[in-house]
């Protein structure tokens, strides 16, 4: 484990704050100042008492200091003209022209218009029609919850009114705003939905990079473990092949049943209760050990009581008497506070192995200073003690507003066990991108209520495992359980499957971790951020992007009984597609209903898509795999440039993958970087999403014998990560699904008539055109679960 980082002020600038606007971006009036932060960001700031017409406003009329959601306004030279019209101004950029008429904020005084490819405008007081961002919590929602805004919208404007936020001063404590002035951010980037969420980034701050341990599964339950109960539960993990990288210990990690009645409840407690954890930094060493990173489960909002271990010493902190006994309150609008909340609680329990805190809202939104959230004040000050001396800066909490995707990974609330909450949940997971939210992590499988449904808790883990954290959780109920061996034989393979198909995952997802915290793209998307210029792409809300490769539409609905599978309705972007797992090869531009029995859900891969999967035995997130298979689907040529970081390492190694389809070479570059990242050497497994070769496969021109079959076939390769191997595929490729094949499959599965399935199988394998085939299916008097997979698979493209 690395060295804990050194007690430094908690108290201090979050870096990279830069809250203060270019003076050449700035156009200032009697009360008003404009800052053209980018060519589609402005800032339109209104003072709380504006000069008279005609007279300069006063040197501190505007606010400068940082806020909760900008932190950074200077963010370079922009080109823009600026007309003068009375007391008012018009300011026009390559994106967009704002006119202003200098008064108190109206819609016939304030209004900004799009230029060029796109059209809008937005009058101050309309309703933006923003396509939606995320909210607080999904506590107890059973299906929707409506969503707060975003930054993006069909018609091209959106707003962030942040009048009401409170600030950070240059030493990074607390500021509070001047009543009743105003300040607007407006994004005015038209459909360029990557640009809105990039310039979000850019003013707001980027999202952290995870350590590369936080992509892989986590373990986490409501209940009350020993540490032996949970250690042994680890090892039945490892013994089972079902690798883990966090280990989650929920509230009674600390005393709880043993908390004195005279003091109340036990829900906030920082004292490990020492009849179930005798030797924590032992058992945390043992988890440790075993390569899991661990959090412990916070509840601040009764302060610290006199029962504590830490109490005296927090006490003295905070000028409270530790003979007196009295309570420190729970107050983080108070310095002494907040650097001994940190130093005296804290910071003691990571000295004994604990990685970073789990903060579980539960203080409410407000304080004694107007306007300032404590659960903001959480997730700030959490994240900067986390970063001290250069460490990641984890954190995991609630989100608290825009801005929040600063602060790590976001716990989502206490879910509902229904299909109408999985139903909700890529949607959400995915729409937040537009408030650039990245990181959700839900209570997988579902944590309070409902009922027992084995088929829903599978696909709640599939859609798990294509999400951005994958946290099983579980309320404190004996009967509410994730534990794949406590389910059905076919629900535990697939759960089995799925879980292992997340940790061999986790070389793709750092990847894009890195894309995200660089580039500003976040790891799932909506699918109009692909395409939005086109309708169908709003009309499938629960399918998405996953990383810059692969598409993704979960089944959050049962299975029909007849068919024996899920069904979900996708609209696939132009191109070809790929099922990594069933094979099936689309053409994009259409909708398509997809049919997948209990193993799998729809995870396709683009035409020329390149996915590095970890393809050792280890079950350790944190080490970098000595062994790696790669998924090409060779239609059309594409590159990725696989990114690999160690952890609390700031070097970094980059090895490009590329697939060249008119050469038919796959070529997998020397190390760049950082080569001491890396292994020195690697096996290679490159699998082929195709029919097999028509002519010789070589490596570095070397005749290699191929394996697997049609569909899906592979090279194995060794070298030095310091050189180039080339693997070369000569006679080219056939790309397609094997439809026969298939269709047994959905026929052999279907509770049907079996005089039925033999007449529906000699329909799909007669030869005829398509078109003809699909009619004959249609005359047959089949289940229209059955017909629809068939269709599906007719309707998909042969070699």
């Amino acid at each position: 484990m690395p060295a804990r980082p050194p007690a430094l002020p908690v108290i201090r600038p979050l870096p990279g704050t830069a809250p203060r606007v270019a003076t050449d971006n700035v156009v200032v009036g009697p009360g008003w100042r404009i800052g053209v932060l980018a060519d589609g960001l402005f800032r339109i700031e209104r003072a709380a008492a504006p000069a008279a017409v005609g007279a300069a406003p006063a040197a501190d009329a505007f606010e400068d200091r940082a806020s909760t959601f900008a932190v950074r306004r200077d963010l370079g030279p922009v080109e823009f003209t600026v007309e003068r019209q009375g007391g008012g101004v018009v300011v026009t950029t390559a994106r967009a022209r704002l006119r202003y008429d200098g008064r108190d904020f109206s819609s016939n005084g304030l209004a900004v218009d799009l230029i060029g490819a796109d059209t809008g405008r937005w009058r101050f007081g309309d309703e933006t029609r923003d396509l939606g961002g995320t909210a607080r919590t999904l506590d107890d929602v059973d299906g929707r919850v409506a969503l707060e805004s975003g930054v993006i919208a069909e018609d091209g404007i959106a707003v962030v009114d942040d009048s009401e936020s409170f600030l950070f001063d240059d030493e990074g404590w607390i500021g509070l705003r001047r009543p009743e002035a105003r300040d607007l951010y407006v994004f005015a980037y038209g459909r360029d939905y990557t640009a809105a969420v990039q310039a979000l980034y850019a003013v707001s701050g980027p999202p952290m990079l995870l350590p590369r341990w936080a992509l892989g599964n986590w373990w986490s339950r409501y209940h009350p473990y020993s540490a032996a109960s949970y250690v042994e539960l680890m090892d039945r993990f490892a013994d089972e092949r079902l690798p883990f990288s966090v280990a989650v210990i929920d509230m009674d990690w600390h005393r709880v049943a043993s908390v004195p009645e005279r003091f109340g409840t036990g829900w906030t407690g920082y004292s490990w209760e020492p009849e179930l954890f005798p030797d924590p930094g032992a058992f945390l060493a043992e988890l440790h050990r075993r390569g899991l990173r661990t959090t412990l489960n916070l509840h601040p909002a009764d302060g610290v009581r006199a029962f504590e271990d830490a109490y005296p010493a927090m006490a003295r902190a905070v000028g409270v008497d530790p003979a007196s006994g009295e309570p420190v309150p729970f107050d983080l609008t108070r310095r002494d506070v907040v650097e001994a909340y940190f130093h005296e609680l804290h910071h003691p329990l990571e000295e004994q192995g604990v990685d970073f805190w789990w903060i579980d809202w539960q203080q409410g939104r407000t304080t004694d200073l107007p306007g300032v959230d404590p659960l903001w004040l959480l997730n700030h000050f959490h994240h900067l003690d986390a970063a001290r001396a250069g460490a990641p800066g984890m954190t995991f909490s609630r989100y608290a507003g825009p801005g929040s995707h600063r602060y790590a990974v976001g716990f989502s609330g206490d879910a509902v066990v229904s299909w109408a909450s999985l139903a909700f949940q890529p949607e959400f997971t995915a729409t937040a991108a537009n408030i650039g939210y990245g990181w959700w992590s839900h209570d997988i499988g579902g944590h309070t209520r409902g009922v027992r449904d084995d088929e829903l808790a599978t696909r709640w883990v599939q859609f798990g495992v294509f999400s951005p954290i994958m946290r099983l959780h579980s309320a404190n109920n004996p009967f509410i359980r994730k534990e794949p061996w406590l389910f059905p034989a076919e629900h535990e393979a697939a759960m089995g499957e799925a879980l292992r198909l997340r940790h061999r995952m986790v070389p793709y997802l750092h990847t894009m971790n890195h894309r995200a915290a660089d580039e500003g793209i976040p790891l799932v998307r909506p699918i109009y951020h692909l395409e939005p210029r086109r309708r169908e792409a709003y009309g499938v809300p629960n399918e998405y992007e996953f990383g810059s490769e692969l598409i993704v539409a979960p089944i959050t609905t049962p299975r029909d009984p007849e068919s024996r599978r899920g069904r979900v309705r996708a609209w696939l972007p132009p191109g070809v597609w790929t099922d990594v797992v069933t094979g099936t090869v689309y053409d994009g531009d259409r909708h398509v209903d997809l049919h997948r029995p209990i193993e799998s859900i729809p995870v396709l891969l683009r035409a020329g898509g390149i996915v590095p999967l970890d393809a050792s035995a280890g079950l350790d997130a944190t080490r970098l795999p000595t062994e790696l298979e790669v998924l090409v689907a060779p239609g059309a040529s594409g590159s990725f440039t696989l990114i690999e970081d160690q952890e609390a390492v700031v070097a970094t190694a980059w090895t490009r993958l590329s697939w060249d389809a008119g050469s038919g070479e796959f070529r997998i570059r020397a190390v760049v970087g950082d080569e001491d990242v890396v292994p020195g050497r690697r096996s290679w497994r490159v699998t082929f999403l195709s029919g097999r070769p028509g002519g010789q496969v070589s490596v570095d021109g070397t005749p290699v014998e191929v394996q697997g079959a049609d569909g899906r076939w592979s090279v194995e390769v060794e070298g030095g990560t310091d050189r180039e191997i080339v693997v070369r595929v000569e006679g080219g490729l056939a790309i397609g699904s094997d439809v026969e094949a298939a269709a047994h499959d959905v026929l052999q599965a279907a509770q049907m008539a079996n005089a039925d399935k033999l007449e529906a199988f000699a329909v799909v394998t007669n030869g005829r055109p398509v078109a003809a085939r699909l009619a004959e299916l249609h005359a047959l008097s089949l289940p229209e679960s059955v017909r629809g997979a068939l269709v599906e698979l007719l309707s998909s493209r042969r070699p």
